[in-house]
């Protein structure tokens, strides 16, 4: 899946439909025959690759760009128009699919999202296309992000962690933007920061190109670059495709070789996602191990630190503390030799931690995880099974591949932990 993602009126809907010729060259075989993949499994192993668009008129722009054609409750406007999550997939005749069924329906990838609520999933609609391109992607449009205070009073849904949920699970995140409308704003900020994590998945586009001079371009793309770089927060320079998605050629005669080969890169992009698409289930199976491994220390560290009777209540709303949180994080990073990377974020889980009582989380070597069974078997996952799984993929035979894969080293994960806490 693709994730398109992005302010108000940046063209999200003009890329999905675009000419036909220029996107069946995504039809390519899909390499996975592994049984982990095949129909029937987990659903969020079994998605075609699915792309976030992030924008408004943008992203209703964009996905017409993929398609090479219109699509059922696509809405293209110069203001707020995508007013809803609209997932765009393949089906022999088109029509919508209330949020509610898509939620509900068998093998849906969606299942996850009906517990936001009713108030997100009239929000939320299915668009089935009978497209050959969507044999083998699927598109998520979505809301454009307004500004100022309309982000959070006229919407009765969590927006934020909705687009987290959908970030977590899709293939490719785009993030769009055009000349006109570059300053990010406070709700756009943190939408990019929830996307944190993920930023191997985001490719950022600057959409409209061909409406500005070359003098002005550079201007917009050293702005866009600075902007960019403030919200991200790293020293890596995130790359940014320039192009104009839609079905018209680009208009500036000056400009249009660049923004063509631009556009054919990220179209490249795109082509990779459904022969990688088993590389990057797997990457995510290996994320979520990690995850839960170091879930499952801290847990057994938090219930270690309970007292046995006397002063239960006083001690786990210390625990829950961030400086105290913090302090156990390093004790199990210390202990258990677990990179810091893997461990989630301090707040939010002393936010969840709260309402939890700890006396309830297992021990490691506690009968409810078999003595230690189920943490051993964990890790032969990781050291065994996985690199396994990825021998049998096409192109991952070589020695040694799986391993990279899998490490469980990080640079620098056991140097200085103080400061990875602090």
């Amino acid at each position: 899946m693709v994730l398109l993602v992005g302010p108000y009126s940046v063209g999200k809907t003009s890329f999905i439909k675009y000419d036909t010729h220029t996107t069946t060259t995504l039809l390519r075989p899909s390499v996975c025959t592994n049984p982990l993949f095949a129909r029937g499994g987990n659903p969020r192993y079994c998605l075609r690759p699915m792309p976030t668009l992030r924008a408004s008129l943008t992203e209703p722009t964009f996905a017409r760009y993929i398609l090479g054609r219109g699509f059922p409750g696509e809405r293209i406007g110069p203001e707020p128009t995508t007013d809803r999550f609209m997932a765009v997939m393949y089906g022999d005749q088109d029509k919508t699919v209330p949020g509610n069924a898509l939620t509900v329906a068998p093998g849906s990838p969606f299942g996850g999202l009906k517990y936001f609520g009713n108030n997100f999933l009239t929000r939320f609609e299915g668009s089935i296309v009978n497209a050959p391109v969507l044999e083998k992607l699927s598109l998520i449009d979505t809301p454009g992000v307004l500004s100022g205070e309309k982000q959070k009073l006229n919407r009765n849904y969590d927006f934020d962690q909705i687009t987290r949920w959908f970030a977590e699970r899709v293939d490719m995140i785009i993030l769009l933007f055009d000349p006109f409308k570059l300053d990010i704003s406070d709700e756009l900020s943190d939408v990019i920061r929830i996307l944190k994590g993920n930023e191997d998945k985001i490719r950022v586009v600057l959409n409209k190109a061909d409406a500005v001079e070359i003098q002005q371009l550079m201007r917009v793309y050293g702005a866009l670059m600075w902007s960019l770089g403030k919200v991200f927060e790293t020293p890596e320079v995130v790359r940014v495709y320039i192009g104009s998605f839609w079905e018209a050629p680009p208009r500036n005669p000056d400009t249009a070789p660049l923004l063509q080969a631009e556009m054919d890169d990220l179209l490249d992009d795109l082509r990779e996602l459904p022969r990688s698409s088993a590389v990057r289930k797997v990457n995510e199976l290996v994320k979520r191990v990690r995850l839960l491994r170091a879930h499952t220390y801290v847990l057994h560290e938090l219930r270690d630190a309970m007292p046995n009777f006397m002063g239960r209540e006083k001690k786990q709303r210390a625990l829950c503390e961030e400086k105290e949180m913090a302090n156990t994080f390093r004790s199990v990073h210390r202990k258990r030799n677990l990179p810091p990377g893997d461990f989630p974020e301090i707040k939010k889980f002393c936010s969840i931690a709260r309402e939890l009582d700890f006396t309830d989380f297992p021990r490691v070597d506690g009968s409810r995880l078999k003595n230690g069974k189920l943490v051993e078997a964990l890790e032969r996952a990781m050291s065994e099974d996985i690199p396994r799984l990825l021998e049998s993929l096409p192109g991952l035979t070589a020695p040694g591949a799986a391993g990279i894969m899998v490490s469980n080293q990080v640079a620098g994960a056991v140097a200085e932990p103080d400061q990875v806490y602090k």
